[in-house]
């Protein structure tokens, strides 16, 4: 017998047929969308939830977790976020079984139940860009559910500024005969821009309420502490001063909060307006604003939105990336990307140990890694230079090679002690344990510590793509870990060693106060201070105020 070619056309079909046998249109009435599950999924599917940093499907997630798992079970989870309550009772009831991941971020105390009871079944703990890399590999959903701010009668998207992973989910769903399935906000007769075309969107649900939006990356500069200032002015005039840091990366931690309200006060104090912190990729965090409007940071692209910015981004189309509608078009896989092929990203862990590898996969919490391993890893098809990439190459190179590279500066920003005073350093990760108890391949590492050139804390930095060995890697560690037992357990005579070659640098080194850093330094003290700065532009969520 001859082999047929289109076995998922001919599938797609059967599973649309149902739909319209059961009276469903393109547009679904969302009192029915039991009736559109049952319809076009099947037992065993691989499916993806657009559940990411901010915009959630929830609508279509809850509806998911309310199926019979009798009729419907074992489904396979591919997708980035978990951070819905929604996303797990799949799990916790049945319906799914292997999940595929990146971050699961407040539902980590929880996954990391359920995958002891064996009720979640992980496939890998992914980046971004990995997993959806293996979307258009071998990990193709065959139902993908995403959200969108409207539609049209025929299916045309408008995502508004929170595009963020549509682009991805959809295209390699639609293109491979899956079946897209939108929750909106609105249904309009025209869409301001279309982002995604009706002939890739199998159905579209007005949801009963707008979709979930999680300011996730809005961080009050009231919380930011003097600790947080210090590493900080670190940071700043240890490291992007003498790397001439034009082009980087941020994490979303107060941490670097912290860096972005000192460009201009501290920054600026050190004549580095213009020659740093000028381009970025990441979200348009509020604690931006001052370096924006003070005329240090120039352009940012953006993975996503945050909850109150749209107004202040639609009026800076110089700085973020508007389309002609004039909102802010966000892309999470352009975003990690730019971010890629930056010269620096600077991220904080949970755990790192004595070669400097961090995870922020721990025994008792599993909230995975997102973007930060593609962005705190050395980007070895990079062929363009600059001075920073060149410097930390020339510093990086080893005895052998005549070869000429550069390398990617990767900061890990870390306090010595968590919270509840458990240490940052570690002599073995916890990723040990959890590869053996979940039975993976490898323990799941965050950022390996080859990629790590420096490291920050409250102690000191340590220059590590400077040390000769793993062993004189392992004593610039414990020389900043302060009085954990990890740096409790330093040698002090190598330590000074050291700190007399500038691998480790004290403030004192920098010839920097720490009596200096306070909140005097911060450009703005609280989210008030964020709205001056924006001309009223920035709209804070009501969470955030206090006046």
């Amino acid at each position: 017998m001859a082999r047929a070619w289109n076995q998922g056309e001919q599938e797609r079909a059967r599973r649309l047929e149902r739909a319209r046998a059961a009276g469903l249109g393109k547009v679904v009435d969302a009192a029915r969308i039991g009736d559109l599950l049952n319809a076009i999924l099947v037992s065993g599917d691989r499916i993806c939830v657009e559940g990411n940093n901010q915009k959630q499907a929830d609508f279509l997630s809850g509806a998911l977790a309310k199926l019979d798992p009798a009729v419907i079970h074992d489904l396979h989870v591919v997708q980035s976020t978990l951070s819905l309550p929604s996303h797990l009772d799949i799990f916790e009831r049945g319906i799914a079984r292997r999940l595929d991941f990146c971050f699961s971020g407040d539902q980590g105390v929880r996954m990391a139940r359920l995958i002891k009871e064996n009720k979640v079944e992980v496939g890998a703990i992914h980046t971004y860009l990995e997993l959806y890399s293996r979307y258009f590999i071998d990990l193709t959903p065959r139902v993908s559910f995403v959200a969108a701010q409207s539609a049209d009668r025929e299916g045309n998207l408008y995502t508004g500024p929170n595009t963020e992973d549509t682009p991805a989910v959809v295209e390699s769903t639609a293109f491979k005969q899956g079946i897209v399935v939108a929750q909106v906000n609105e249904i309009v007769e025209k869409v301001p821009r279309v982002d995604v075309p009706a002939d890739w969107v199998g159905f579209v649900v007005k949801a009963p309420k707008p979709h979930h939006l999680e300011p996730i990356f809005t961080r009050d500069p009231a919380q930011v502490t003097e600790i947080q200032i210090l590493m900080a002015m670190m940071v700043v005039k240890g490291i992007y001063g003498p790397y001439e840091i034009a082009r980087l990366n941020h994490g979303i931690g107060f941490d670097t909060a912290a860096i972005e309200l000192i460009l201009p006060t501290y920054a600026e104090s050190l004549g580095l307006k213009g020659k740093i912190c000028k381009f970025m990729s990441v979200n348009p965090c509020p604690t931006l604003i001052p370096a924006i409007e003070s005329g240090f940071v120039e352009a940012i692209h953006c993975a996503g939105s945050e909850l109150g910015m749209e107004a202040y981004c639609a009026a800076r189309p110089d700085v973020f990336f508007n389309g002609p509608d004039g909102t802010m078009r966000s892309n999470r896989v352009f975003c990690q990307l730019a971010g890629h092929y930056t010269d620096l990203f600077t991220g904080s862990t949970l755990q790192m140990d004595l070669e400097g590898n961090s995870s922020t996969a721990t025994l008792n919490r599993v909230t995975g890694f997102g973007g930060a391993p593609n962005f705190g890893s050395e980007s070895r098809g990079r062929r363009h230079a600059s001075p920073g990439w060149l410097k930390a190459g020339l510093e990086s190179a080893r005895h052998g090679s005549t070869m000429p590279r550069g390398r990617k500066l990767v900061v890990q920003l870390v306090e010595t002690f968590q919270d509840k005073m458990a240490p940052t350093f570690v002599e073995r990760l916890d990723a040990w344990k959890l590869q053996e108890d979940f039975g993976l391949s490898l323990p799941p590492v965050m950022v390996y510590g080859d990629d790590v050139t420096h490291l920050v804390t409250e102690e000191g930095i340590a220059h590590l793509h400077r040390c000769e060995t793993l062993a004189e890697r392992e004593q610039a560690i414990r020389n900043v870990a302060g009085y954990t037992p990890v740096g409790l357990a330093r040698d002090r005579k190598v330590g000074e060693n050291l700190q007399g070659r500038g691998i480790v640098q004290r403030p004192a080194d920098l010839g920097i106060d720490p009596r200096m850093a306070t909140r005097d330094l911060l450009a703005a003290r609280s989210v008030k201070d964020l709205v001056r700065w924006s001309g009223g532009l920035y709209d804070p969520p009501k969470r955030f105020r206090n006046w």
